[in-house]
């Protein structure tokens, strides 16, 4: 039985899983897990891989990979898929710590403190609620509006919770939605029975959802996003409910950990940001080097290009929503490129591919060349290929690459690509809406680069425009998914939700400052955010820079230098006499290192609470003299 369908299957999983315990280096131990867990795995394997892993992780800390503390308050048993979360972690590079609250504790702890959570200090907490928790029977003879202000006082009841969640550990509230554990009285017109407990668990669900939008708490979507059944297997089975209170059938558990896997990789800035295609066969039927733009099977006519529109229609709609499309193909430029221009059923255009890249060399080779162009990780790359032989190539190449297997008939491939998650957000703002034309930008920036000679006369011919102002309310969701999502340019990695950077700025002593750039191949939108507060370890008129962080889209153009010069005008508007700039090793932002010195910071000493890791810079801002730059300031107030 399949359970993950678009990851590979290896035909001797358990002998894998056993030839990686007796590796002797904790590290390699570690990535042959992480191989494992890549892979196609039922609930058995999948604790094996949980064991394995788990020994490296104490070994080694989060080796490598973004650490996430993730509470679970639920009303029913979990513990039984906690191994298939950690596990779904390690294949979205994250290294999940997980600590169970008591059984149908979740009230209490939100409401009067549980130390032991305190302890733990979650980043995330996970309300896993099921509808007998929440909802109490009433006679189906009850009429529609009190079985409204039923949903309505349950639902006002559940966020007040996320907001306990909040405000009394600093977490980010996730909902788990709701399934239905009662079948239905009447059956297809349930609804005429609004207090049945199947019309009441949809009524919730959604108003619970809708809810989650308003409150900007990301969801878990078991309701939709986990089958009913699979085979013979149920999601909800009444024997294990009356049994042990479990909710989700154990066997389902792969599926769930990647459900609420990609939601954690969501929050923690390890989504997948650029979605590769091959050509042929991929995006149309036929060869087009040997089929000619005529011969190939694409839009209305045939039931299989009709699926290949299909499919294009699907990549679009990805690329609306903000994901990069890239061409990965070995063909002849020009005659691949004419099936863009010149097919009257192409949905796909070049305007939608941000790097098309199309020649006869090996598509590892491609590939690197693509991340390289758009300057985004490997790991930021799904690559979708029908050909088996080439898909296998680039897991054993490229591991970093997500690959996913694909069905047989191309009309289920946008069904497979969704299935997988690879997208997943827990925001969307306006900005994600132009990123792929952002990025294709961005890279005819990176070819003028490279083929000028004089890099000040460039970036002066760039015409840049550099807007500058507090982060206001419409700013703070781009604002909030930068901080949790940037990894290179980040000075100090300190994750915050939108309501923890609200409450920041809340403060008249704190500075936050957000930068748009624009220049003369287009607007590159918001690019990077910059907060600063008092911190009493160093002194009245000092401000510590928390957070600096920037898109890597657009670095090598003196952004830095131009934000810098706009916070010390700041600092000295609001008292400030020097700045204190921190650096805090994560592992992926070694080219920052030495940031603040390049700007003209001084190295100082750490204060004896500091963490050992942290390396610290200060700046007196009387001495302080503009530094220099190409862009022109726009200074919003």
């Amino acid at each position: 039985m399949q359970m993950l369908p678009w990851l590979p299957q290896d035909p001797d999983l358990s002998g894998a899983i056993k030839a990686a315990r007796g590796i002797a280096d904790p590290l390699a131990r570690l990535h042959a897990a992480i191989g494992l867990a890549g892979h196609d795995r039922d609930t058995v394997a999948t604790q094996r891989i949980d064991r394995l892993a788990e020994g490296c992780l104490a070994e080694l800390g989060d080796g490598g990979l973004t650490p996430l503390r993730l509470a679970i308050l639920a009303s029913h048993s979990v513990d039984h898929l906690v191994p298939a979360i950690r596990v779904a972690g390690l294949s979205h590079g994250i290294a999940a710590s997980v600590h169970v609250d008591g059984y149908a504790q979740f009230r209490q702890t939100l409401l009067t403190g549980d130390a032991a959570l305190e302890r733990f200090d979650p980043q995330l907490v996970l309300l896993a609620l099921d509808t007998a928790a929440l909802l109490p029977a009433l006679p189906l003879s009850t009429d529609e509006s009190e079985a409204d202000e039923l949903v309505r006082a349950t639902a006002a009841d559940v966020r007040q919770l996320w907001r306990q969640a909040r405000n009394r550990f600093g977490a980010q509230p996730v909902h788990q939605t709701l399934i239905g554990q009662a079948p239905p009285v009447i059956g297809s017109n349930e609804l005429l029975l609004p207090a049945s407990p199947a019309s009441l668990c949809r009524r919730l669900d959604q108003a619970l959802r809708e809810a989650a939008v308003e409150d900007g708490v990301p969801v878990v979507d078991i309701a939709d996003q986990l089958p009913e059944a699979i085979g013979d297997d149920r999601r909800y089975d009444p024997v294990r409910w009356h049994q042990a209170k479990q909710l989700i059938n154990p066997i389902f558990a792969p599926l769930y950990g990647d459900l609420v896997a990609r939601v954690l990789a969501a929050a923690g800035g390890r989504s997948r940001k650029c979605l590769v295609l091959d050509l042929d066969n991929t995006l149309w039927g036929g060869v087009i080097g040997d089929d000619g733009i005529d011969g190939v099977k694409l839009g209305q006519g045939s039931a299989e290009g009709e699926a290949y529109l299909a499919f294009q229609h699907q990549v679009v709609r990805l690329a609306e929503r903000g994901v990069i499309i890239a061409v990965c193909s070995k063909n002849d430029h020009a005659v691949a490129a004419a099936m863009f221009e010149q097919h009257p059923e192409m949905h796909l255009r070049q305007s939608h591919v941000a790097c098309f890249v199309a020649n006869w060399q090996d598509k590892a080779t491609n590939l690197r060349e693509i991340a390289r162009r758009l300057n985004i990780g490997l790991d930021s790359l799904v690559f979708v290929d029908d050909n088996p032989a080439e898909r296998a190539i680039i897991r054993r190449e490229l591991p970093q690459v997500a690959v996913p297997e694909l069905p047989d008939d191309v009309a289920y491939y946008p069904e497979r690509l969704a299935a997988a998650g690879y997208f997943e957000a827990v925001a969307v703002t306006h900005d994600d809406f132009a990123r792929g034309q952002n990025y294709a930008a961005n890279a005819e920036r990176a070819a003028a680069v490279e083929a000028s000679t004089d890099m000040d006369g460039f970036l002066e011919s760039l015409d840049m425009t550099l807007t500058v102002g507090p982060i206001s309310p419409v700013d703070r969701p781009r604002a909030a998914q930068l901080i949790n999502k940037s990894n290179q340019f980040n000075l100090t990695t300190v994750r915050r939700g939108e309501q923890e950077l609200a409450a920041l700025l809340g403060d008249p002593a704190n500075v936050g400052l957000c930068f748009r750039l624009r220049d003369r191949f287009g607007d590159n939108g918001l690019i990077s955010v910059i907060l600063a507060r008092p911190d009493p370890q160093w002194g009245e008129g000092s401000l510590l820079i928390d957070t600096w962080l920037m898109s890597c889209r657009v670095l090598g153009r003196g952004v830095e230098a131009a934000a810098l010069q706009v916070l010390a005008d700041a600092a000295r508007r609001s008292g400030a006499i020097r700045l204190v700039g921190e650096y805090r090793p994560s592992g992926r932002n070694a080219m920052v290192e030495e940031h603040y010195e390049r700007l003209g910071f001084v190295p100082v000493e750490p204060p004896e609470t500091c963490n050992g890791a942290a390396r610290f810079w200060h700046l007196p801002l009387a001495d302080a003299a503009p530094p220099a730059h190409h862009m022109k300031l726009e200074i919003r107030a």
